[in-house]
């Protein structure tokens, strides 16, 4: 019986990763030069800081971040409801067989990286990571 790929926990493959980056890449263009006709959209600076890809390369989930991390799940709402002229926009720069649905998420791993850097500076932490002649230095 074959082994059914979309059930490992192996993460992404290549082709995956090099999708989301080409659909990252298009989708940045497509924001940054205003092609969407949305007022709101146009104001505001977006960072797409990554696109998933599912296995069958039929969904793409973009993590995005207003510049400045306010508001962004009004940010979400305002893509997801321009989602079928973002996906016309970013089609027509990309070659594939099947353009992707996209799906918008707020981007969280830039406060995932404050807090590790907060965690990581702790004196209890920093102690635990001192080498041992360090500690005898003292």
């Amino acid at each position: 019986m074959a082994k059914n790929r979309f059930e490992n926990s192996r993460g992404s493959s290549q082709r995956q990763l090099r999708v989301g980056e080409l659909i990252r890449r298009a989708l940045s263009d497509v924001l940054m030069r205003g092609d969407i006709h949305d007022d709101e959209l146009s104001r505001i600076s977006i960072t797409v800081g990554e696109v998933r890809v599912t296995p069958d390369l039929r969904i793409a989930t973009a993590f995005v971040l207003p510049l400045g991390g306010h508001n962004a799940d009004e940010l979400v709402k305002l893509l997801a409801k321009n989602k079928y002229e973002i996906r016309r926009a970013v089609t027509a720069l990309i070659k594939m067989k099947h353009s992707p649905d996209l799906r918008f998420l707020q981007d969280r791993s830039y406060d995932q990286m404050d807090e590790t850097r907060r965690l990581l500076s702790l004196e209890a932490v920093q102690r635990d990571l001192r080498k041992p002649d360090e500690d005898d230095a003292e």
